[in-house]
């Protein structure tokens, strides 16, 4: 296992004009987990486990703090793209270009249930409940993109789950790309290939709102708030937005000039993270910053950029931030995971300046 290194991150600022840009120093460990691109990556909900997945078959887990890998989960036949734990870190499902999505023990790493496919699953989610999962079959080989919604059963070892899901729908229009469950049980948020966002009825499939403008592009990663009021997007146009989940009014938007592939929401402070980057095809050699491959943290009030965090070696193609909001970590097209644990320094910040800011 490679050495886990401490060190502290250059985070240079855009200017440091303004009193609200803060710098920040955190130190990090990162690990060569897997053999290819990195795809997803997701904390449990007390922040203490890693789990990322990758186009190498595999996933991995991790303890948050040190590093130190506790396991694997062996079974896909294709790139993994895509992971959820639930609530209780009991249960692990993952979707991959397999056509098969597969229900995992977290504790054992034994697969309990295996669902089939006529195409490959691209984004699967639990529902805020653990009741529920929601993934999306790809839209190939004549087949239309599909939403499935299927109840699991938590009763005894979690092997007894229902072939058929109690949902399934067609959207119409844009392939949909990433969904997850809405700031109510039976609505499902998703974002698509078009740059549009949509609420969609769980049981009906009717598409009960939209936003066909969102982004320009092809939506790459959606995450919700720890309330579900609101989420944040990220697009190969260049920009993340951050919109409000009942309306899908877009509240904010953070523009860069590099292609993005994920955002993520600090809890406990007003920062977004982003992460994208062009490959190595795309970018010349009189780059100043070949490739970009940085997480960029953005004042996700103010929409400023306060800070850079680099040390990737290709893209950035996952973030997510620990739910304690102690650490962050990124996956990059390099194989690596990087985990950042913020200094006192990030906690200490005053990202209102003088304002204080009741809770």
């Amino acid at each position: 296992m490679p050495v886990v290194k401490r060190t502290d991150i250059d985070c240079t600022n855009a200017s440091d004009a303004s009193p609200r840009k803060q710098l920040f120093q955190d130190h990090f460990f990162f690990k060569a987990g897997h053999e290819r691109s990195l795809t997803q990556i997701k904390f449990n909900r007390e922040g203490d486990l890693l789990f990322t997945c990758s186009k190498d078959h595999v996933i991995n887990v991790w303890f948050a703090d040190n590093g130190e890998r506790l396991g694997t989960y062996d079974g896909h036949n294709g790139a993994v793209w895509t992971i959820d734990v639930d609530s209780q870190s009991r249960f692990l499902v993952s979707g991959s270009a397999d056509n098969t999505m597969r229900l995992w023990d977290v504790e054992s790493g034994k697969c309990l249930y295996v669902w089939e496919f006529p195409t490959a699953v691209k984004r699967v989610a639990f529902s805020e409940d653990d009741s529920q999962i929601v993934c999306i079959t790809e839209q190939r080989m004549g087949h239309q993109g599909a939403f499935r919604i299927f109840n699991i059963n938590r009763e005894d070892d979690g092997t007894d789950q229902s072939k058929e899901p109690v949902s399934f729908f067609n959207p119409i229009g844009s392939k949909p790309t990433l969904c997850a469950f809405a700031h109510t049980p039976d609505l499902i948020l998703s974002g698509h290939e078009s740059g549009k966002v949509a609420l969609f009825d769980a049981k009906t499939g009717e598409e009960v709102l939209s936003n066909e403008r969102a982004h320009m592009d092809v939506v790459t990663d959606l995450q919700l708030s720890p309330d579900r009021s609101y989420f944040i997007t990220s697009s190969k146009d260049k920009t993340a937005r951050l919109h409000e989940t009942k309306t899908l009014t877009v509240l904010k938007t953070y523009t860069t000039e590099t292609p993005l592939n994920s955002a993520a929401i600090a809890p406990g402070k007003p920062y977004v993270l982003l992460g994208g980057g062009q490959d190595a095809m795309s970018v010349t050699t009189t780059s100043l910053r070949q490739g970009k491959f940085e997480t960029r943290f953005w004042h996700k009030i103010f929409e400023e950029e306060v800070g850079r965090v680099k040390g990737h070696f290709g893209p950035v193609n996952t973030i997510a931030v620990s739910p304690k909001g102690d650490c962050y970590a990124s996956g990059g097209e390099d194989g690596f995971v990087r985990v950042h644990h913020f200094d006192e320094s990030y906690f200490r910040a005053k990202p209102y300046g003088d304002l204080q800011i009741e809770n």
